[in-house]
């Protein structure tokens, strides 16, 4: 038997006909660049979001960029970030002309350290842009009371965290904006890219809304420097059927990683430390990570068993080849670095289903 990281053969079985339907709707209806479907799931994940505006545009990495420029943010600016994220992170910065700032890591949640912010403040930072890594909202509490004090803006990153809440707050109602991306993978994932850009700001929302069309409103007349960056319809018509199923499949999630904890912790606790759910925190596990000091091992083994592994993310942002300029170095943020020496995610999606010497489950 082998398990996979992620199947989405039986999502999409049990939604084909609806897909079908609807793909064939919007293709005789010539609507295809920002029509019906966007603007309903710009109303939808807002809502879900507590947030007043949603801005759909053609990725998660393009969601920050958006956002920060939206944001005020310009060249020679400072935003603080974690060094343990996805590339699109720390490239989404940079590519807005602003210099990454990482600070560490906390080591239970992955999610950037908030303790740690203050000292990487100078006076040319503008933003801090947490990562709600693996599911898990960072302390955003903690975060805007320092952003608050130093007049900062705040991007959530939430390309892993869609649903996810902290003490009653969504994500994206606390910061100024927060992110999505509807890459394939991801907890409400697309058949392509995507991603969407969520705010209580007035002012952000209409910004972005202009960017991500070139920067021109009205229609060829250009005030700002944009890009051509909005959610495609048929991928909006795609997550329109697959919206109404996440709060399912997020409680699903919630589920496998709690039989996996369980029996992890009562059979190899000793060598293995399994993802915390903070108090006041809902996790929607789009990866349940590991911690294991010898994963390398581990990854091996559970190989031989058909049992599938991702290491995310094995070099962290501080020492990628592309930043060397930043004038970082191996040891600067020892939490991290041990982490990306450390971490392994298991096989995680609503659909999971099987037998193995790691995880049993009887078919639905």
């Amino acid at each position: 038997m082998k398990i996979q990281m992620l199947d989405l053969k039986e999502q999409y079985q049990n939604m084909r006909e609806e897909i079908i339907l609807t793909l064939d709707e919007v293709m005789s209806s010539s609507q295809f660049i920002l029509g019906s479907y966007v603007k309903q799931l710009e109303i939808d994940i807002a809502a879900m979001s507590k947030t007043n505006h949603g801005i759909g545009v053609a990725n998660g990495s393009d969601a920050i960029h958006i956002a920060l420029q939206a944001g005020g943010i310009v060249a020679g600016d400072e935003v603080i970030t974690t060094p343990f994220t996805f590339f699109a992170t720390g490239g989404a910065i940079a590519r807005a002309g602003a210099v990454p700032v990482y600070v560490d890591i906390d080591p239970i949640t992955f999610n950037i350290d908030p303790s740690k912010i203050e000292a990487a403040i100078t006076a040319k930072t503008k933003a801090i842009i947490p990562v709600h890594l693996y599911g898990q909202m960072a302390d955003m509490e903690a975060i805007m009371e320092i952003a608050n004090r130093h007049n900062l803006i705040v991007v959530e990153d939430a390309a892993q965290a869609i649903g996810a809440s902290m003490n009653g707050k969504q994500v994206g109602e606390l910061g100024t904006a927060a992110t999505y991306s509807f890459f394939p993978t991801k907890n409400l994932g697309a058949y392509g890219d995507g991603g969407m850009v969520v705010t209580n700001n007035d002012e952000l929302a209409e910004k972005a809304r202009v960017i991500r069309v070139h920067g021109s409103k009205p229609k060829y007349y250009h005030h700002v420097l944009g890009y051509n960056s909005r959610l495609d319809e048929m991928q909006a018509a795609i997550l329109s059927i697959k919206f109404p199923h996440l709060e399912k499949w997020s409680a699903e999630r919630r589920e496998h990683a709690s039989y996996y904890s369980k029996h992890l912790n009562e059979k190899v606790s000793e060598f293995v430390q399994t993802p915390v759910e903070v108090e006041g925190r809902y996790h929607v596990f789009h990866q349940y990570t590991l911690r294991v000091q010898r994963r390398d091992e581990l990854q091996a083994y559970l190989k031989e068993q058909g049992i599938a592994s991702m290491i995310y993310y094995p070099m962290p942002l501080h020492v990628q080849p592309v930043f060397e300029y930043l004038g970082y170095k191996e040891g600067d943020f020892p939490v991290t670095e041990q982490a990306s020496k450390e971490a392994l995610s298991l096989p995680m999606f609503p659909e999971l289903t099987g037998t193995t010497r790691l995880y049993t489950r009887k078919n639905r």
